[in-house]
């Protein structure tokens, strides 16, 4: 829920979302828009995650993101990432993701739901047989009236052999300046 001083630009962004979502411009879709992970990897350091690409419409390449778990700091910095500055640790069997430092030209999703570069996402993670209970709040004291709590999410296991992971893709920037209209395509 936004803050009422929002709701117009909301309201505006989501009319003009062909002309402004940061998926016209091919930005990665950033977090929390790219969605759950398509594989994870970990190692006696680090939890890897790759994401598939188009989670949403557009984007369109493979992303990964490299946590910490081995009781790293997160370094003191002001520069920002689109899925953020993660550090990782284990409380029992769950693994709990603390996110800070996003870039604030992401969206949340379609429809003008943007969030502010001081957005903290929470991530837990816990393993039950083939399934991972996947669960997510997201605080931006900015522009939300309260943390947002995502649905629940199950992620199941699957076998077979390792994926590959793709380069980036070409994404070519073609409505630039040339929006004439609020129809969408």
């Amino acid at each position: 829920m936004y803050k009422p001083q929002f709701w117009d630009k909301i309201q505006e962004l989501d009319q003009w979302t062909n002309k402004e979502d940061p998926v016209m411009t091919c930005q990665p879709l950033g977090l929390p828009r790219q969605g759950t992970p398509q594989r994870i990897i970990q190692t006696p350091t680090d939890i890897i995650f790759f994401y598939g690409n188009n989670s949403d419409y557009g984007g369109g390449n493979y992303e990964y993101r490299d946590i910490p778990t081995d009781g790293r700091k997160r370094p003191d910095t002001v520069e920002a990432y689109y899925y953020g500055l993660s550090i990782g640790k284990w409380e029992g069997d769950t693994l709990v993701i603390d996110s800070t430092n996003f870039v604030d030209a992401t969206w949340f999703g379609r429809g003008g739901l943007i969030h502010s570069a001081d957005m903290h996402m929470i991530e837990k993670l816990t393993r039950k047989g083939d399934e991972i209970l996947y669960q997510m709040t997201i605080e931006d004291p900015e522009y939300l009236i309260e943390p947002w709590v995502m649905p629940d999410r199950i992620l199941r296991a699957r076998p077979g052999p390792p994926q590959v992971i793709h380069e980036r893709a070409f994404c070519e920037v073609y409505e630039q300046g040339n929006i004439s209209t609020q129809l969408r395509h």
